[in-house]
């Protein structure tokens, strides 16, 4: 039987950031470690330490001098370090060089990349994945041959490595760029498919929010789907779309779509730019919230603010509160967990529970209250058409 690999998970606040960095909505450091230790064991790690560290200013080797005598000294007790931070090539070549010996260093970033690597179904997911991750391994080539720069020169380290290096950079230059091709006619595939619905007039609703908030299970409950609804994140990579229909007969389309996180990569957000397009054609957003979740408040500042990256910060969007089911005596948006939303506009959100049903009569009204605000109504349904929902639909864990 394989073990899992032994992780240290190393995590670094800085008061001064890099200068060139974006800036980012920030988890506090716990709570961004804890998030880390969900995604290594999604990836099937094994935690066995975290270590965390505070510094003024960003380090070269990402930790400080005190803290990485203290990974050294540890070293024998894990095989790969993870980094809750995106790492520069420099940083990495640094940090693995100060290390030594076999120790693996990954990143937030590449964990990410692994983790949507292994969920990947579609050929389309695959190719937006592999993308993403040989954008990222581009500039870190140089540090892939950091073993010929230990032999310490001499014959058979001087000309060769180099000569490989370049040799890979071209053919990941290429790759890429035949990947792009290919997904450019994914985009285009994709837009004639939105040009036919739109000819149709049938309303589309898409479900964004934070990595295990219940889109999932809410897209069962509404209709009869049966996708996968583990609670586990990014239990779903490749968008879904089923039909449904409104209290009043007015034929509508959900779309699930992938989960956001606090630091979700650029690269990942620039290779699903393909399926991302599909919110743009949206005739509406539902934001699932895990309202029970503590840091609810920071996940709905990290969608909102990607959300906006893409350019929907104008889409019409309901809040839905989901997880009241988790919240003793949440019936309004007086409770505590709600309260604290309003001052980021959460004043009229739809309070749920997607796996015991609660709400979702209530949330389905909505939807048809705002899509007649702003789509025909599609007058070729039958009048006794009825909504793909019951109370106990899609009941288990939400994602």
């Amino acid at each position: 039987m394989v073990q899992p690999e032994r992780a240290l998970l190393v995590g670094v606040q800085v008061k001064r950031p890099s200068q060139g960095r974006p800036r980012r909505i920030s988890l506090p450091l716990a709570d961004s470690l804890s998030e880390l230790s969900q995604l290594a064991n999604t990836a099937g790690a094994r935690v066995i330490d975290i270590v965390s560290q505070r510094l003024e200013r960003a380090s070269q080797t990402y930790v400080g001098k005190g803290k990485l005598e203290e990974l050294r000294l540890l070293r024998n007790s894990f095989d790969t370090v993870v980094l809750d931070d995106e790492l520069t090539p420099t940083q990495q070549r640094n940090l693995e060089n100060a290390l030594g010996g076999d120790t693996k260093v990954i990143d937030r970033t590449a964990l990410i990349l692994d983790i949507f690597a292994g969920r990947a179904k579609t050929h389309e997911g695959r190719l937006q994945v592999e993308l993403a991750q040989h954008e990222y391994l581009l500039p870190r080539l140089a540090g892939q041959w950091s073993h010929l720069e230990r032999l310490g020169g001499g014959i058979g380290t001087r000309g060769p490595g180099e000569t490989q290096i370049e040799t890979d950079r071209r053919l990941i230059r290429r790759r890429i760029q035949k990947l792009k091709l290919q997904l450019n006619g994914v985009r285009k595939h994709r837009a004639l498919y939105r040009n036919r619905r739109k000819s149709m007039e049938i309303p589309v609703v898409a479900l964004v929010g934070y990595t295990n908030a219940g889109k999932s299970t809410l897209f069962n409950a509404v209709t009869r789907a049966g996708v996968s609804s583990e609670a586990k994140l990014f239990s779903t990579l490749d968008p879904v779309t089923r039909s449904g229909f409104l209290p009043g007969g007015s034929h509508v389309l959900f779309t699930d779509t992938v989960g956001f996180i606090h630091k979700l990569p650029t690269t990942l957000v620039a290779a699903f730019r393909a399926t991302l397009e599909e919110l743009h054609d949206a005739s509406l957003l539902l934001h699932v919230v895990d309202v029970a979740h503590p840091r609810a408040v920071e996940q709905v500042m990290v969608v909102e603010n990607l959300l906006a990256d893409l350019g929907l910060q104008d889409k019409v969007v309901i809040m839905v509160l989901n997880k009241i089911d988790l919240i003793p005596g949440a019936t309004d948006l007086s409770g505590n967990a709600v309260r604290e939303l309003a001052p980021h506009g959460v004043t009229d959100g739809v309070l749920i529970s997607a796996v015991d049903g609660i709400g979702l009569k209530g949330l389905i009204q909505r939807v048809e209250d705002e899509l007649f605000k702003v789509t025909p109504t599609d007058s070729n349904t039958s009048e006794d058409a009825t909504i793909f929902m019951s109370a106990g639909t899609g009941a288990g864990e939400q994602t």
